[in-house]
């Protein structure tokens, strides 16, 4: 294979594919890629087998055709600075489009954040880390978002003296995906205004936009507009419920399926507008339903139900961003999720700590801390991880 230069870009290039909770993506050491960052486009979209506009399934690449299967991380060194602040990787999350040409790094993503530390360790882009016991925490800047990430997870002696992870301790699992693994924290400090530098864009914990509805009729629908690891536009499945057929929707029939993701998709625009973002860039904000579990799952310590749009397509699980964002509106009063929580924490009479999220797939515990004065101080979430491939991919 031809060396890196700066004229030239090898192809294929070095690559490793990894699973992060239940997204799976391609990673890229920043090295092997040109150092102008708008030259990454080309080679992504023949990665991913992007755009496959007629069939959207991404056969001539390593896409998947949905969108947690369509992603890539690119990681390398922290700048002098950043090693300052005990940073030892950095690291751009790409969403590539399935369908069309787009490239959006507007946002991070929760699920392969969770591998930026294994990667950076495999790739010894984190120079001598030291390890506390069996375990490290491997700090990270994401700079989609400006924030600093740890991730922290079970390591091993190599024969060489250094350490790399262990993913194949039976310690922990999740939803969505079979058997245990090792138990990979993911912490997110200072998750607040990671796109529009605020929690609340509006400034209210609780807004109204109006949309069509089916029949072209203005309508007004309550909306919390939160931006913590990610912007997120929260709805009420109940109060859509009054007016389209909500549920039939999330079962996949039609006409609910068009219709409801028409409403859908102009109230994400419209919320995307009063955070101040740009309503055409289909990945962020994300938009979802909220509702409060049944009685047979709050006995298992479900405090709140989530459906997750990415692209305009129903998750089949949570992005993990998004998770996260809920558990920080969670703890806001006066947000959609704070009100819900509190009517699930009354009907159980319990109140601990981590905000327990039933999505489609299954379950996941999120938690947040705030300090005194209500400043959101960090959150966190538990994932697994696996190795699947390492060598070269081409473009």
């Amino acid at each position: 294979m031809r060396a890196y230069s700066n004229s030239t870009t090898p192809n294929p290039i070095p690559a490793t594919f990894l699973r992060g909770g239940t997204s799976k993506g391609i990673f890229i050491n920043r090295a092997h890629l040109p150092a102008n960052q708008s030259d990454w486009d080309r080679i992504f979209l023949g990665i991913m087998g992007s755009p496959d506009s007629e069939y959207g399934r991404q056969l001539n690449g390593m896409g998947g055709g949905v969108s947690s299967l369509s992603k890539i991380c690119v990681v390398g060194e922290p700048s002098s600075d950043q090693k300052s602040q005990g940073i030892q990787a950095e690291y751009t999350f790409v969403q590539v489009g399935i369908r069309d040409t787009s490239i959006d790094v507007s946002g991070n993503c929760g699920n392969l954040s969770s591998m930026i530390g294994v990667f950076a360790l495999d790739e010894k882009i984190c120079h001598q880390p030291t390890p506390n016991g069996d375990r490290i925490t491997i700090r990270s800047f994401n700079t989609n978002t400006r924030k600093i990430i740890d991730t922290t997870f079970p390591v091993i002696t190599t024969d060489d003296g250094g350490v790399t992870a262990d993913l194949n301790v039976p310690e922990a699992s999740i939803a969505g995906v079979p058997g245990q693994a090792s138990q990979i924290t993911l912490e997110f400090a200072n998750p607040a205004g990671a796109r529009t530098g605020k929690l609340f864009p509006t400034g209210s914990p609780l807004d109204v936009v109006t949309v069509p509805d089916p029949a072209g009729t203005p309508t007004n629908v309550n909306v919390s507009l939160v931006d913590a690891t990610n912007p997120t536009v929260f709805t009420s499945h109940s109060e859509l419920s009054t007016f389209l057929p909500v549920d039939d929707f999330l079962a996949g029939k039609q006409p609910a399926l068009a219709n409801v993701g028409e409403v859908l998709e102009a109230i994400r625009q419209r919320g995307a507008e009063g955070m101040g973002l740009d309503p055409s860039a289909q990945a962020q904000p994300k938009i979802v339903l909220l509702s409060s579990p049944k009685e047979t799952d709050l006995a298992e310590g479900v405090d709140i139900v989530i459906h997750a749009l990415s692209m305009e397509v129903l998750h089949k699980a949570v992005p993990m961003t998004v998770g996260l964002c809920l558990g920080v509106a969670s703890n806001v009063q006066g947000t959609l999720a704070w009100e819900i929580i509190q009517r699930s924490r009354a009907r159980r009479e319990t109140d601990p700590g981590f905000i327990r999220i039933m999505h489609p797939s299954g379950t996941v515990d999120v938690g947040a801390e705030f300090s005194s004065d209500g400043v959101v101080k960090s959150a966190m979430v538990m994932r697994t991880g696996r190795r699947l491939m390492k060598g070269v991919v081409w473009w």
